[in-house]
């Protein structure tokens, strides 16, 4: 959904939660587009904005009955991010941890890596395209990228999504949703200079009538960074991208066509991405590269329903010097039908398939056999919303999906919405939803040739979680907002690694289980017309335990690589019209394993206006000293004190 304002004053403040997707959709406007001052648009209003992340159809974020923060255009422009990870940092129910200067671990409520060490339960999307791989149930955070000045809203749900977007939304989905190029006419070039590298981006849109169109460009350059002892790693990196958009419009009828493509050069610090420790290998630079085609249409009848068509091709492409080099294709269709209401009811369902094609050829020391590997996912879906009084809702819903290693997959949900008073909502919610086995999990052996080291895990099972959720949405007061929720996980079918009862070879099971329970809350004051303070805090506690017959004694640790708690705190504050002071405060407590300080960290902006289409920006990121955030002490990169400065220009 694209939601278009006529503003006039620059706007203040970033917000979490509630008030952050409120602003969200209502600030999707070009980065230097002039906006409203905050009191100017009242809470009440603001709390209005609507998601569609939750269910799939537009709902006020304050009766969304998910625990739901949106990040907004306006939130990019202030944080100064140079990358979606450095982006989802303002999310509070989401833990960003940073390995090297490409390389972050991402997860929502725990679980933030395996026995693999990538984080396995996260769902992300780009304009409906999936980036989640379905090669290692993951994400590479620097293959997928975008022109964070298109980028309208992020809207991230905390907790299982599995009926609406399938198998792998287990903990939680991220959501990215890019503007129209109706949003996006003219020209915008963005130049940026930090201690650690530069980068620049370039768009261009225009249109007549009912099409619009943009291209734009980007690339960017970071240098080495260095461990906690200044020993130097070998993560520098360069990527280039380029990437088009055209919108039409023609009666009831909506299209978009979308294309990018990319190439990135990101170096491999040791032990580098070979998943055994291989302090022999003479690591080199890793090549990445990729292009994807989206289309998506969809069509309004009278009455108030509407059909919607998506398709995509998606292809990727990592090359590992002395470990592996794998490519990967996917098609993906999808059909979906919102029904106009009837009485109470209001119906959606929809349809899935998808199909990928990879060719992984491994080294010496891994290999996925066999090299090649075509996998089918087909699913079925339906969910209604029934409102059994004007201010009590329940949605069911269900999915039902097929994959290539466990068969069928049931996905059931059951939540409920009371409205207490007006900005006041109670909601509750029972879901299951599952992480089907990959090619990693199944197909991987460690080395290439026999004797086998490890052997794969043919036996291997979906990871099942069973989730409880209650929250709470609230606004008490006129400039105060805040959510709240609480939350506990049933985990079962975990995977472990398991030694052979010939006591030979490692192979993958499924032989672990455990509980996460856990808090979110995120709130936003406005204490004056210019001044606004934003917070969220997340506490997590973790217990994973072995099965009968699993010798797998690193498995249950697992659970140290997640923070018992974080907090932030962000401040924005707008000295007039034309210059405006962001500061915010992330604190993370300690992980156990590997061992990672709890650390603060301390970031600032000062944004000024120097013309109406000219902002000139300087940036502080950790001023308060550095600290590492994941990984062991001796690889991991120690995230100093940079400093930048963007200049952006419209026309």
């Amino acid at each position: 959904m694209i939601i278009k304002l006529t503003l006039s004053k620059p706007s203040c403040v970033g917000l979490p939660a509630t008030l952050a997707a409120c602003i969200g959709a209502a600030l999707a406007l070009p980065a230097i587009a002039q906006a409203q001052h905050l009191a100017d648009l009242s809470i009440e209003e603001l709390a209005n904005i609507q998601v569609t992340s939750v269910s799939k159809r537009p709902e006020r974020l304050h009766d969304a009955p998910a625990s739901v923060f949106v990040i907004t255009a306006d939130d990019l422009r202030r944080s100064g991010a140079r990358s979606l990870p450095e982006a989802l940092r303002l999310a509070p129910n989401l833990h960003v941890a940073q390995s090297s200067t490409y390389s972050h671990a991402i997860s929502a409520r725990g679980l933030n890596g395996s026995n693999t060490g990538f984080p396995n339960k996260l769902l992300v999307m780009i304009d409906g395209r999936s980036v989640y791989a379905p090669v290692f149930s993951g994400v590479f955070w620097d293959m997928p990228d975008v022109m964070l000045e298109d980028v309208e809203r992020i809207e991230v749900i905390s907790g299982p999504g599995g009926t609406m977007w399938g198998v792998n939304a287990v903990n939680g989905v991220i959501n990215i949703t890019t503007r129209s190029a109706h949003a996006t006419q003219g020209s915008l070039a963005a130049l940026r200079a930090t201690t650690n590298g530069a980068d620049a981006a370039f768009r261009q849109g225009g249109g007549s009538g009912d099409a619009s169109w943009r291209v734009y460009g980007k690339v960017l350059q970071r240098s080495n960074s260095e461990n906690a002892a200044g020993a130097r790693l070998n993560d520098a990196w360069r990527q280039a991208q380029l990437g088009w958009r055209a919108d039409w419009e023609r009666g009831s009828d909506t299209f978009s066509l979308n294309g990018n493509v990319y190439r990135g050069q990101p170096g491999q610090p040791a032990p580098g991405e070979v998943p055994v420790t291989a302090s022999a290998l003479r690591l080199g630079e890793i090549d990445t590269e990729g292009a994807n085609l989206s289309a998506h249409w969809e069509h309004g009848f009278d009455g108030g329903s509407r059909l919607s068509v998506q398709a995509y091709l998606d292809h990727t492409r990592r090359a590992v010097p002395l470990a592996f080099t794998g490519s990967l294709q996917v098609a993906d269709l999808q059909l979906e039908h919102m029904l106009p209401q009837w009485g109470r009811h209001s119906l959606m369902w929809g349809a899935n398939l998808r199909h990928s094609w990879d060719h992984v050829e491994g080294s010496e020391v891994f290999a996925f056999l066999p090299a090649k590997q075509q996998q089918t996912w087909a699913s079925l879906y339906a969910q209604d919303e029934v409102a059994l009084r004007p201010d009590l809702s329940l949605t069911l819903g269900a999915r039902i999906e097929r994959n290539s290693y466990t068969g069928i997959e049931l996905l059931p949900t059951a939540r409920l919405a009371w409205r207490l008073a007006p900005g006041h909502t109670v909601w509750s919610a029972l879901s299951r939803t599952v992480r089907a086995p990959t090619r990693l999990d199944v197909d991987a052996f460690i080395p290439a040739r026999p004797p086998y080291l490890l052997r794969g895990g043919p036996q291997v099972r979906s990871e099942v979680a069973r989730v409880v959720e209650l929250g709470y949405h609230s606004q008490p007061l006129a400039g105060l907002s805040y959510s709240a929720t609480l939350f506990h996980n049933q985990y079962d079918h975990l995977r472990t690694q398991e030694i052979d009862p010939t006591r030979t070879f490692f192979t993958f099971g499924s032989l672990m289980q455990g509980e996460a329970s856990g808090m979110e809350m995120w709130g936003s004051y406005q204490l004056t017309r210019s001044w606004r303070l934003t917070g969220g805090f997340t506490a997590l506690h973790e217990r994973l335990r072995l099965k009968p017959g699993s010798n797998d004694l690193a498995g249950p640790g697992t659970a140290g690589r997640d923070p018992e708690h974080t907090l932030q705190l962000r401040s924005h504050y707008a000295v007039d019209e034309r210059r405006e002071v962001d500061v915010a405060l992330r604190k993370v407590a300690a992980l156990e394993n590997p061992a990672v300080p709890d650390y603060w960290a301390l970031d600032a902006r000062f944004g000024w206006r120097l013309a109406p289409n000219l902002e000139l920006s300087l940036v502080g990121q950790n001023l308060n000293g550095g600290h590492g955030e994941n990984g062991r002490r001796e690889t991991r990169a120690e995230l100093g004190r940079r400093v930048g400065v963007k200049l952006v220009w419209t026309n």
